[in-house]
C-alpha cells in the first residue's frame, strides 16, 4: 500500500523519533580523580555502561576533565563559566553554586532510586534533609584510637574502656620502654594539627563524650543553650588534657606535628596510639606498620568511658562537606539517578569496589583472590553498602572492619547548623580566641582558674550574638 505524502512525512519522522530515542543518552560526569587520561577510570566507564545497558538502561558517560591544581577551586571556575556537567563531584565550593540555583535536590528523586536510597546511611539522612544537594553514601568519617597489639600485650592490660584505664595505658606505654630501646623516649598519644582544624581536634574525636561535650550546643545548669566552647564540661576536658600533657604522656610536640609526622612517630615506636580514620586507613596503617615490624596487627581501641558518658565525637548532620550533586539545569535527570542507582545497586558495587577480572583480582580453582593491584584501586561513586552487596573476598582486614563498627556503634548525631554567611566574622574570630586559650591552658601558660577570662573573651569577640542567634534555632523560634 502506497503511502499519502503527508502521511509518509508522520511515518518518516516517527521512525526518525524513534532511532532517536534508542540512541544512549550521554551524561556528562566531573569527579576528583576520574578522568579520560586514566586507562583504569576508561575500562570502568564502559563497563558501567555495559553493566546499564544490561539493566536495560543504555547510556554514554563523557568525563569532564578539571585542570590539575586545586581540585574545587578549579571546579567553581568552570562551573560559573556556565559549563555545569549533569553529575558533579564536590569536595566544597558547593554553596555559592546552590546560592544560583544550579544543583538538585536529591529527595524527590530517591524513590526513583531505591538502591540509592538503601544505600544511605544514618548519618547521611539528617544531612540530606538539612542540605538536599549533595549526597555520599559512605561510612562516617570517624576517628578512633589504634596500638599495635603487641605492644597492648607487653602492657598487660587489657584493651582501656574507661579514663582511668586509657591513662594507666599512656603510662605504660611511657615507662614500659616497649620499644626495648633501652630509653624513655616513647609518649602515650600523640595528635596531627591540621589547619584549619584546632590543636585539639582529633583528641577531641574521643574523648568529648567522655567529659559530656555531646554537641555543638549544651544547655547550663540553668537550661539555656551554651555553645559548648565555654561549657564547664568543656573547661573539664581541657584540664584533662592539661594533665596528660604536664605528666609526659601527651606528646609536646602536638602542636605542631602534621599528619605525616603524626604517622611517623607511630611506625618507629616514638608514640603508642594515635587517633586514625575508620576503615580502609586501618589497613593503610598496618600495612605501613608492617614494613618495619613485619606481622604486627593493630588494634582499634573504644574511646573511653567518663562521667560525661561514652562515644565518638558528635557527627556534623547539618550538611554533607562533600559528595555528589545534579545539575538542576540537566537535560538527563532521569538518566543520572538510574546512574547513580545502578552504582549502588549490587551489579555497580561489584564492578566500582572490586576492579577486573585478571587485573584487581583472579580466580583460582574457582575461587577468587586479589592481587597485588587491588592495593591502589578505590571506587570512584564512593558508595559503600555492605547490606547491598557482599565481595567474593573480604576487601578490609578484620581491624578495618571492627573500626567501621566500632564508628556505628557509638554514632551520635550533632546538633550544629549552618550560620548565616553574615555571622562568619564573628565565628572565626570566636574560634581564634578559643584556640588560642587552649593552648596556653594546655601547656601550663595560664591556670585553669582564668577559665572565667577567656569565656568573657570568647563573649566580647562576638560569642554572645552566635548564642542568641542559635538560641532562636534550637528553641524552634524565627
Amino acid at each position: 500500500m502506497l503511502l499519502g505524502p503527508a502521511l509518509a512525512l508522520v511515518f518518516a519522522a516517527a521512525l526518525s523519533a524513534s532511532a532517536q530515542a534508542a540512541d544512549p543518552v550521554t551524561i556528562r560526569v566531573v569527579s576528583k580523580d576520574f578522568t579520560k587520561s586514566n586507562p583504569d577510570d576508561v575500562k570502568l566507564v564502559a563497563a558501567i555502561e555495559a553493566g546499564m545497558a544490561a539493566k536495560g538502561h543504555p547510556i554514554k558517560i563523557d568525563l569532564v576533565d578539571v585542570p590539575p591544581g586545586g581540585y574545587a577551586d578549579k571546579l567553581s571556575l568552570m562551573l560559573l563559566s556556565g559549563d555545569i556537567p549533569d553529575l558533579i563531584y564536590f569536595q566544597g565550593g558547593d554553596q555559592k553554586i546552590v546560592e544560583q540555583g544550579l544543583l538538585e535536590d536529591w529527595r524527590p528523586w530517591l524513590d526513583k532510586a531505591p538502591n540509592l536510597k538503601k544505600a544511605l546511611w544514618a548519618h547521611n539522612q539528617p544531612r540530606l534533609e538539612n542540605y538536599p544537594y549533595l549526597i555520599y553514601p559512605f561510612p562516617v568519617r570517624a576517628k578512633i584510637g589504634v596500638m599495635r597489639q603487641d605492644w597492648l600485650e607487653k602492657t598487660g592490660l587489657p584493651a582501656p574502656q574507661t579514663l582511668d584505664d586509657w591513662e594507666n595505658l599512656f603510662r605504660k606505654i611511657v615507662d614500659g620502654d616497649l620499644d626495648g630501646n633501652g630509653k624513655k623516649d616513647t609518649y602515650g598519644i600523640t595528635v596531627a594539627t591540621i589547619p584549619p582544624a584546632g590543636a585539639t581536634d582529633e583528641l577531641d574525636e574521643i574523648f568529648n563524650q567522655a567529659f559530656g561535650v555531646s554537641g555543638t550546643w549544651l544547655k547550663d545548669s540553668s537550661g539555656q543553650w551554651i555553645s559548648a566552647r565555654v561549657s564547664t564540661q568543656e573547661r573539664d576536658k581541657i584540664a584533662y588534657y592539661r594533665k596528660l600533657f604536664a605528666e609526659g604522656l601527651l606528646d609536646p610536640d602536638f602542636i605542631t606535628t602534621k599528619w605525616d609526622t603524626r604517622e611517623d612517630k607511630f611506625y618507629s615506636g616514638r608514640v603508642g596510639v594515635i587517633l586514625g580514620v575508620v576503615g580502609v586507613n586501618m589497613d593503610i596503617y598496618q600495612g605501613k606498620m608492617r614494613q618495619l615490624h613485619p606481622g604486627v596487627n593493630l588494634v582499634p581501641l573504644d574511646p573511653p568511658k567518663g562521667p560525661g558518658g561514652q562515644g565518638l565525637r558528635a557527627v556534623d548532620v547539618s550538611r554533607e562537606s562533600r559528595g555528589f550533586a545534579m545539575s538542576a539545569i540537566s537535560e538527563h535527570k532521569e538518566d543520572v539517578v538510574a546512574l547513580m542507582d545502578f552504582m549502588a545497586s549490587p551489579e555497580g558495587q561489584a564492578i566500582d569496589r572490586m576492579g577486573f577480572e585478571g587485573e584487581e583480582w583472579v580466580k583460582d580453582g574457582g575461587a577468587v583472590k586479589v592481587t597485588d593491584k587491588m592495593a591502589t584501586w578505590y571506587p570512584r561513586f564512593i558508595i559503600d553498602q555492605p547490606d547491598a552487596w557482599k565481595p567474593p573476598v573480604p576487601l578490609l582486614s578484620e581491624q578495618a572492619q571492627k573500626s567501621i563498627d566500632l564508628a556505628q556503634k557509638y554514632y551520635a548525631p550533632d546538633d550544629a547548623f549552618v550560620f548565616p554567611s553574615d555571622y562568619n566574622a564573628r565565628l572565626d574570630a570566636v574560634e581564634n580566641v578559643y584556640r588560642s586559650y587552649v593552648w596556653k591552658f594546655i601547656s601550663g601558660e595560664l591556670p585553669m582558674e582564668k577559665w572565667g577570662d577567656y569565656v568573657a573573651e570568647w563573649n566580647a569577640k562576638g560569642g554572645s550574638e552566635i548564642t542568641d542567634y542559635a538560641r532562636t534555632k534550637l528553641n524552634g523560634t524565627n
